[in-house]
């Protein structure tokens, strides 16, 4: 028959090996907390991902609209990045304070 004391002893001994294992799973090389964190960066990625894919499709979209030489595309083009303007034109600049 098994004393008191050695059941005691029992207990506790599983008790600090459960205790090492539970430690162990969370915060090893591998655990749970390791896992959460990258989870987590790779969801951030994958948004920055898809942001990223976005303003491809409208840069491309704005390639392809000047290669074919689209007149009102071209026009506001050198309007906006040349400060160009027709003919006979008066431009107005406006300062933002």
């Amino acid at each position: 028959m098994i004393s008191l004391k050695d059941k005691k002893i029992r207990v506790y001994l599983f008790a600090i090996l459960f205790l090492f294992g539970v430690v162990f799973i969370f915060f090893n090389e591998t655990g749970v907390l390791k896992f959460v964190k990258l989870r987590s960066e790779l969801k951030d990625l994958n948004h920055q991902i898809d942001k990223l894919q976005n303003e491809n499709k409208d840069l491309q979209a704005e390639i392809d609209s000047l290669q074919q030489k689209v007149p009102a595309k071209i026009e506001k083009e050198a309007r906006e990045k040349f400060g160009m303007k027709r003919q006979n034109e008066k431009s107005i600049e406006v300062i933002e304070k």
